[in-house]
């Protein structure tokens, strides 16, 4: 953990990565979801799309942290824009449920169709589940 603090102190993406992994399964430190959050946070603020959707994951189901679903989209959609296909498969379920943003059916259908190109099964069915509305 020390080599990874060090690395981190230093910006590296990868430790930031390697650390909110850990804290976050409980990997060689006690499992801490708020901790994992923070790191994944670090990592998210340098624009990877796999530390953007893990704490838009956990605002959405509040664990570790306040359940936000604001927050939940706002990195969803980070993390989306960057073809991350499950963050546009949770992005389109947030739509079509209405979760943190007004129900929209028509970009919930947008976000799995983009999904759904990029060959995600989820996407492609979340998608024709959503055409028939």
């Amino acid at each position: 953990m020390t080599k990874f603090r060090s690395a981190a102190q230093k910006g590296d993406l990868s430790a930031h990565l390697v650390i909110a992994i850990m804290y976050y399964e409980g990997k060689g430190v006690a499992q801490d979801y708020k901790e994992a959050t923070r790191w994944y946070r670090l990592a998210a603020q340098q624009g990877d799309p796999f530390a953007q959707f893990n704490p838009a994951s956990m605002y959405a189901k509040g664990q570790g942290v306040a359940q936000d679903d604001k927050e939940a989209i706002h990195l969803y959609t980070l993390a989306a824009e960057q073809n991350s296909n499950k963050a546009q498969v949770n992005l389109g379920a947030m739509y079509y449920d209405g979760n943190g943003v007004l129900q929209d059916y028509v970009r919930a259908y947008m976000w799995f169709s983009i999904a759904a190109s990029g060959e995600d099964n989820e996407g492609a069915k979340n998608r024709d589940t959503a055409e028939e509305r």
